[in-house]
């Protein structure tokens, strides 16, 4: 039972540290161009 009273807050502790640093890449503007990384690699950028 002392096990429960430990594992449940590291549980929750880690939970909302995930949550902040989700909210935290939103606000720094981490998902604006998902779409140009997918894209870059279909750009040829070897000249012959």
């Amino acid at each position: 039972m002392t096990g429960l009273a430990v594992l449940i807050p590291v549980a929750l502790l880690l939970g909302l540290s995930g949550l902040a640093a989700f909210f935290w890449a939103i606000r720094s503007d981490q998902f604006d161009d998902l779409d140009g990384a997918a894209l870059r690699i279909l750009i040829d950028d070897e000249e012959d």
